[in-house]
C-alpha cells in the first residue's frame, strides 16, 4: 500500500515537473499576441541600426521582417529590442524575445551550454583589426601590434579569438573592455586604444561612423571563423524550423532568379521547383506543415527580397559599406549561401 502511494506520489511530482518544464508554442504565441519580438543591436549600420527617422534598418533587422511576413503575412508586425552583447543570451532565454537577430557566432558552447539553437549563416565572417593610421604610422600587419591598447566588446567571442591569436604569436598586449559597440567605438575614435578588434563587417561599418574614416585602415588578419546568424530557444523545435526555412527560402529564391519585383510572375513558372518553393504545386503541404500558409516564401519575398537584394542593399554595393559578397556569395558563384532542398 505504501509503495503504491509513493509511486503515485513520484508520478504526480514527475509529471508537475514536466508540466513546468514544458516548452512555449512560440509559433502560437505570437500569432496569438500579433507580433514578433526581435532583439537587434544595439546599433550596427548595415546589420541593426536606426535611420534618422527612428526606424530600424539593417540585414538582420530585414530577416525579422522575412520572419513575420512568414509567421503573420505582414514584415511591419515587429518589436525591435536593442541588446548588448552581454544581455543578449539571457533575453531569448528568459522569453523577452521570440528570435535574436544580432551578428551572433554560432559555436558549440552556446548550443552546449546556453539552451539555444543556431537556425542558419545569414554572414560568414571573421574578427580583424583596425588601426588609426596617423596615430599607428607604417602598421600593416596585426602582427606588428605588440604592446598596443585594443578596444574589444565584452560578451563575444572577440575577447577569446583576440587573447588566443596574441597568445600564439608572442605579442604584448593590453584589453579595454566594453560593453556597447557604441562606447567602444567612441573610446577608440578618441584614442584611447591603438586598435579596435571586431567582425571585420562591424570593422566597416564602425569606420564609417569615425571622425576621420579615411584615416583607419583595416588590416587584412582574419583571425577566426565567425558565422553568424539568428538564433532561437531550444526545445521549441517547430518554431526552429520556421526561422530555419525562412532563411532557406532567402536563398533559395537568389538561386532561382525570383525576386521581389518578379514574385508575382513567377507564380506562374513552368518549373516545378520554383511553383513548389511559393507554394503553388498542386497538393504541396511545406507551408502548411510548418503551421504557415501554403504560399508563405511569396510572402517572404514579397516583403524584403531574396537573400542577394538583402544583403546588397544593407552592406553591398548599394550601400555604404560596400562589403563584396565573397563567402556570402551563392554556392553556385564559388560562395557558402547554400539552400536545403524544398522538397
Amino acid at each position: 500500500m505504501k509503495s503504491r502511494f509513493l509511486l503515485a506520489l513520484l508520478g504526480g511530482a514527475v509529471c508537475a515537473a514536466t508540466a513546468a518544464a514544458a516548452p512555449v508554442d512560440t509559433l502560437q504565441s505570437i500569432k496569438a499576441k500579433g507580433s514578433l519580438a526581435c532583439g537587434v543591436s544595439t546599433g550596427n549600420p548595415g546589420f541593426s541600426a536606426t535611420d534618422d527617422k527612428g526606424e530600424w534598418k539593417g540585414l538582420d533587422v530585414d530577416f525579422c521582417h522575412a520572419v513575420s511576413a512568414a509567421v503573420l503575412g505582414d514584415p511591419s508586425k515587429v518589436k525591435y529590442n536593442p541588446l548588448s552583447s552581454k544581455v543578449r543570451f539571457t533575453a531569448l532565454q528568459s522569453g523577452e524575445i521570440d528570435i535574436l537577430s544580432r551578428q551572433t557566432t554560432w559555436t558549440a558552447s552556446r548550443e552546449a551550454g546556453l539552451g539555444l539553437m543556431f537556425a542558419g549563416v545569414m554572414y560568414y565572417d571573421g574578427q580583424g583589426f583596425m588601426v588609426n593610421s596617423k596615430k599607428v604610422s607604417g602598421v600593416t600587419s596585426a602582427k606588428q601590434l605588440s604592446g598596443a591598447t585594443v578596444c574589444v566588446l565584452t560578451g563575444t567571442t572577440g575577447e577569446l579569438n583576440m587573447a588566443d591569436y596574441f597568445k600564439a604569436n608572442k605579442i604584448e598586449f593590453s584589453p579595454v573592455v566594453f560593453e556597447k559597440i557604441e562606447e567602444a567605438k567612441a573610446a577608440y575614435d578618441a584614442g584611447r586604444c591603438d586598435v579596435y578588434t571586431d567582425d571585420q563587417s562591424n570593422l566597416y561599418s564602425a569606420r564609417l561612423s569615425l571622425a576621420a574614416p579615411a584615416d583607419h585602415v583595416v588590416l587584412p588578419e582574419i583571425i577566426s571563423k565567425e558565422p553568424v546568424g539568428p538564433v532561437v530557444r531550444q526545445g521549441d523545435d517547430r518554431w526552429l524550423n520556421v526561422v530555419k526555412w525562412t532563411y532557406f527560402a532567402l536563398v533559395q529564391a537568389e538561386e532561382f532568379g525570383i525576386t521581389q519585383a518578379n514574385v508575382e510572375e513567377m507564380k506562374n513558372s513552368s518549373n516545378p521547383e520554383i511553383k513548389r518553393l511559393l507554394g503553388q504545386e498542386a497538393g504541396a503541404t511545406i507551408g502548411t506543415d510548418f503551421g504557415l500558409s501554403s504560399d508563405f516564401v511569396v510572402n517572404v519575398i514579397k516583403a524584403v527580397g531574396n537573400y542577394g537584394e538583402i544583403f546588397e542593399r544593407n552592406i553591398g554595393q548599394q550601400s555604404p559599406l560596400k562589403i563584396e559578397r565573397g563567402k556570402n556569395a551563392l554556392w553556385t558563384q564559388g560562395g557558402l549561401q547554400y539552400a536545403m532542398p524544398f522538397r
